[in-house]
């Protein structure tokens, strides 16, 4: 067996400690590890010695270490229809890769180094899954056979990394991945395949144990850094756990920089900072710094639309209901048409498509009703754009896509949106649902389907026809691809409007092309929705000057490139 084995995997590297004969060396390889990056050491023998000589630099991974017997419990091979499982191919899906750990709050890699071990170390195996309709990576596991890496006398191998886009609508894909890895190891003659999964993950561990994984008394050693602070020092801030993603983000961002956190009202996301004799009240990403009147501005859809479009923003043809043959003779001009009410977030009382007075008769209805204050809009066609200004500057672009499910050919509609459903809401901390509503139902049926009929396997249904986060769209990070024109649209929204930190909505064609209507300006967009970009920190260093500046953000004079 080689001796003092470490494997880089461009997130960090994985020391296997029975590979090193004396302690102290373990102790000096984690002492060296990169700066962002994580470190992990297993399978040594005495863990609780090395955290004991250095309490003050180590301490023992809270995880649970769990393995699949691969010659007496191989599993079966499983599909997910409309996805296949194969090896990386190129560079881009190194990308794709890294791109999935972000989304899912997990250490970024080193791309070459992914790369460089897919060509040159047989000991790695990196799988993706792909949507074979799109071509798009959704998910990613990484095997590595340690009798290939160190002539590992148990014949082990163990698997990393597991991570799917949650916004994809297939179910199964991750027990896909494991399977998948499982087999190929168990073909190269690996006796077994560990993994490690955090002590409090419930639905994991419930997948691994019905998989047949069975736990096993081994623990990882990783060094105390600034990423793996909170599994050893996680802060004891009253109403942390109970706060929502939106506000959760902020108050993270604020604790890693010494920023004293104090929780107000959990339920409403209210949350106290104080740094440098500074003390600032936000509701997630509202501040005291945005004044009434901008946020009057915002929540009035009228107004909002006088403003930018006087600013020379694109703005649809738009008219106030009366509730009259008004309305009947701006859709005969117009249609379809959007209806929405003029004061309201998160999607609610919208109705997009109307093209007849019946369905203009029932949005109205929908939107408050005779007496309440509703806008009619002309359709345009488009992708729903969010784009995050912070003082003058985008931070963030992403696209929003309407909540869809994928058949698998014996699921009813119904029943693939409430899993659907269930899935989002886990992935977004409760935010992100599919109602089964009068709107969802009528999305079906408009495309040809009822919620009792079952979709042939792979196909991909829209079951809503709003984007909105909060009824179950998707969110997708188009930040390098944003053409300058639409940031430009979007700054000019944000100063006419006079608001600090703003979402501004846009329905565009292309993300990569110039042409946009405005759609609104929302005073207090989620953040959490914007990763991987550096959303939370541009907030926290508007709120804290004083504290630290992130390296990048579009300006007028610069190209729409994070990486310049």
């Amino acid at each position: 067996m080689k001796h003092d084995v470490i494997q880089e995997l461009g997130w960090g590297r994985l020391v296997f400690g029975q590979t090193f004969s004396e302690i102290e060396e373990i102790g000096r390889v984690l002492r060296d590890e990169a700066g962002g990056t994580r470190d992990i050491c297993m399978y040594l023998s005495d863990p609780h010695v090395l955290v004991a000589l250095h309490p003050e630099e180590y301490f023992i991974d809270p995880s649970h270490t769990y393995r699949l017997d691969l010659e007496n419990r191989l599993p079966d091979p499983v599909e997910v229809p409309g996805v296949k499982v194969r090896s990386i191919e190129t560079e881009a899906d190194c990308e794709a890769i890294n791109r999935i750990y972000v989304t899912r709050s997990m250490v970024p890699a080193d791309v070459s180094v992914i790369w460089d071990n897919h060509r040159n170390a047989e000991s790695m195996h990196y799988l993706v899954a792909e949507d074979e309709s799109t071509g798009e990576i959704i998910g990613t596991v990484t095997g590595v056979d340690h009798s290939e890496l160190f002539d590992d006398p148990e014949r082990g191998s163990s698997l990393w990394t597991l991570a799917v886009d949650t916004t994809s609508g297939h179910r199964g894909l991750g027990r896909f991945l494991v399977v998948a890895l499982a087999r190929l190891l168990a073909e190269r003659g690996a006796a077994f395949m560990d993994l490690s999964v955090m002590w409090n993950n419930e639905a994991a561990i419930s997948l691994y144990e019905h998989m047949g994984f069975e736990r096993v008394p081994t623990y990882g050693i990783k060094r105390k850094n600034a990423i793996n602070e909170q599994l050893y020092a996680q802060p004891r801030i009253e109403g942390l756990d109970e706060l929502n993603p939106y506000a959760r983000i902020i108050a993270d961002e604020a604790t890693r920089r010494g920023i004293r956190v104090s929780v107000l009202d959990a339920d409403t996301g209210y949350i106290q900072l104080e740094f440098g004799g500074r003390t600032v009240i936000t509701r997630e990403s509202l501040s005291q710094y945005t004044s009434a009147v901008a946020m009057s501005r915002c929540e009035d859809k009228r107004v909002t639309r006088k403003i930018v479009e006087a600013a020379g923003v694109r703005v649809p043809q738009g008219r106030n209901a009366s509730f009259d043959e008004g309305d009947v003779d701006f859709l005969d001009e117009y249609g379809p048409l959007v209806v929405k009410p003029v004061r309201g977030e998160q999607g609610a009382g919208i109705t997009i498509g109307v093209q007849t007075e019946k369905e203009l008769k029932d949005a109205l209805g929908r939107a408050g009703g005779e007496g309440s204050e509703v806008l009619l809009e002309e359709f345009c066609e488009g992708e729903d754009l969010r784009i995050l200004v912070i003082t003058g500057r985008v931070i963030a672009a992403a696209i929003r896509r309407p909540a869809a499910v994928v058949g698998d050919g014996k699921t009813p509609v119904a029943e693939l949106i409430r899993k659907q459903s269930k899935r989002r809401a886990a992935a977004t901390g409760g935010e992100s649902k599919i109602p089964l509503d009068e709107s969802t139902e009528a999305t079906v049926r408009e495309e040809g389907y009822s919620l009792d009929d079952i979709l042939e396997p792979g196909k991909r249904l829209q079951v809503r026809r709003t984007a909105n986060l909060h009824t179950g769209g998707t969110i997708h990070d188009v930040t390098d691809r944003l053409h300058p024109e639409l940031a430009r649209a979007a700054i000019t929204a944000a100063a006419a409007i006079d608001i600090p930190v703003t979402g501004i909505d846009l329905l565009v064609p292309d993300v990569e092309g110039p042409d946009y209507v405005f759609i609104e300006a929302n005073e207090r967009p989620g953040l959490a929705n914007h990763e991987p970009q550096p959303v939370a920190a541009e907030f926290v260093d508007y709120l804290f000057p004083n504290s630290k500046r992130t390296p990048w953000a579009w300006e007028p004079d610069k190209p729409a490139d994070p990486t310049n």
